[in-house]
This record gives structure tokens, sequence and C-alpha cells, in this order.
């Protein structure tokens, strides 16, 4: 909460991926907000990514703060990422806000501007319940902590919900707030965000972009059309011991929970034995992940060369997908 005029105000944060291969991810977070924060780095200028991210937030009609960032920095370009800034959005000069996270400089002025400028969150207590997850964490002791933000309604501890898109229902055993550390509270009404704990021990039961409610409303629909994510690059991801196969499938249902984007299925190779055909979208996701992989879950891992996936059409209005040349039906067969 942040003091401002003598009054409190409760500000919730969300921090986003700026890289074109986590748009999935920023279209959840963007789908949360009433606004978003235009954050340039003084000493690079606009890049392609933060143009597409911004056209994402444009789209869900965000209230847009430009904020130049790192103006302390000895290289920062002040002047020309201004004009750029000012090109990009047609926004007036003075309206730019100047920061350095680092020396804290124009923090004060940021926080004053997102509650002058940002509109509050819109809501009704006394609707059914509608809120969205936005992320998930796993837990190994709690299991699965779904991260959500309620459009309508109330939650409350020990109420019977349900994922609407999965159709699975929970008990809620604890939620909270989330502050530097997390706060349980009793109930959290329309306009908050905050973390809900049920024991979920399947990855795959909690979708990001899902709608909760309760279990008693049939009616209630899912906010702002759940889809699921398109995978553009395709590899095979193997261990080199074939005993952690097991572990490998157990890691990649973790990764999954905060990775919406990350698709996979079991796959056999006769040189590499058992492993998963990865579906990422793009080369800097499929880095990530195997580094990730790596480090979080010791693995050793052996990768394909990354492929896209080519759709045939065979005769007779048969349609099938390849992921390997090797597949390719016989030359007479195809349309």
């Amino acid at each position: 909460s942040h003091k401002f005029e003598n009054s409190f105000f409760i500000l919730n944060l969300i921090d986003t991926p700026g890289h074109v291969d986590f748009s999935y991810e920023v279209s959840r977070s963007i789908a949360s907000c009433e606004g978003a924060l235009l954050v340039v780095d003084a000493s690079q200028g606009i890049q392609a990514q933060t143009i597409s991210n911004l056209y994402l937030a444009l789209e869900q009609g965000l209230e847009i703060i430009p904020v130049l960032n790192k103006i302390d920095l000895p290289g920062a370009m002040i002047e020309e990422v201004s004009d750029q800034i000012i090109d990009l959005i047609g926004c007036k000069k003075e309206e730019i806000l100047h920061v350095s996270a680092k020396d804290g400089i124009g923090i004060e002025n940021l926080l004053e501007e997102i509650i002058n400028k940002i509109p509050p969150p819109l809501g009704d207590d006394t609707k059914p319940l509608q809120a969205m997850i936005f992320d998930s964490v796993y837990n190994s002791f709690r299991g699965i902590e779904v991260l959500f933000r309620v459009f309508n309604g109330k939650i409350k501890k020990g109420d019977k919900v349900k994922f609407v898109n999965t159709g699975k229902e929970y008990d809620v055993d604890e939620i909270g707030i989330l502050k530097l550390k997390k706060e349980s509270k009793s109930e959290i009404s329309s306009g908050n965000v905050g973390y809900l704990i049920s024991g979920i021990k399947n990855a795959k039961e909690v979708k990001v972009g899902d709608t909760i409610t309760h279990s008693i409303n049939n009616t209630v629909g899912a906010i702002k059309g759940f889809e699921d994510v398109k995978p553009m690059v395709f590899a095979g991801i193997y261990p080199v011991d074939s005993s952690d196969y097991e572990e490998l499938r157990n890691s990649l249902e973790k990764l999954q929970l905060n990775d919406a984007s990350l698709v996979w299925e079991p796959e056999t190779s006769a040189a590499l034995g058992f492993g998963f055909r990865c579906g990422f979208l793009g080369l800097l996701h499929m880095e990530v992940i195997r580094e990730r992989l790596n480090r979080e879950f010791n693995l050793e891992l052996i990768a394909t060369a990354p492929s896209v996936v080519y759709r045939v059409n065979l005769q007779k209005g048969i349609q099938k997908a390849l992921h390997n040349p090797a597949d390719l039906p016989d030359p007479t067969l195809i349309e």
C-alpha cells in the first residue's frame, strides 16, 4: 500500500517478461490489469518486442504510462529516446517520466502517476465469483499455488471452487495477498490480486488464463476468452541417462506450471530412447526451458535440432501433420 494525499492506495503490480517468445504470459498479465507502464531503457531505445507488447496492451484498452528508465547511465540518450516514445504513442514530452530504478530517482512521481492516471479496478462484490488465473507456482510442500485476480464477487477461505475450463473442483485451504512475503487472509474481494492453495498436485489441472468460480455457479462464463497456446518450434528432449525419464516428465510438469506456453508429449527415438517432443514459442524459449531443466532439476539432456511442423494434404481430403521428414508419405498419395 502507498500513502498519497492522506489516503492509502493498494497497488498490485505484475512484472512480465519482455521478449516476444513470452507473449502468451504477457497477454494473460495484461488481461488482469487496468494499466501498463511502458518502460524504455534510455541507453537502448525502443525495441521491436516492446512495440508488440504495447499493441497487446492497447488492444485491451489499458492506460499507458511512458517511463524512461536508466537515466543515470553515462550512455543514456534521453532526448533521442524521448522522441522515439512520442513517435510511438503520441504523448507529450512532459508526460514521459524519467526514472532510475537503481538510484531511486523519480519513483515517487511514478507511484503518484499510477494513482492519478490508472483507473481503479471495476468489480461487484455481490455478483457470482469470477477470478482469472494469471500465473502459478509449484511448492513442493503445499502443491500448486495459483495466482489470480478477482473481477467479480468474493472468495473466502473454506469455499468450494471450480476451474471453468478444466471443470475440476477444489476446497480452498488458504488464500492470501502477495506482499514481499505471502500474507494469508480470510477473504479476497473484487479488484484484488491474491494466491490460492488447495492441495492441487497435478500441474495439468492449472491453466494460466482459466477462470475460477464457486462450484454452485453453473452459469458463470470464462473471462476474456481462454485460448490454448500455439507452439511454433518443436524439438525432442531426451535424458542422457534413460533412467531419468520419469524425473524429466515430473520436471516438465512443474515447469509447465508457471510457463503455460510449454507443450510436450512423450516420444521415442531409435537412437535416443524415450523422451519428449516439446513445443516452444521460439528459439529463446527453447533455450530457457533447456537451461532451467538443467539448473533447477539437475538433468543432463540431449535436444534434437529444432524444427517446425509441416502440414501435408493427402488425397481424399485428409490432412496430416509432420514433425519429421522421415514421416513424409509416398509422393503418389499427396494432393
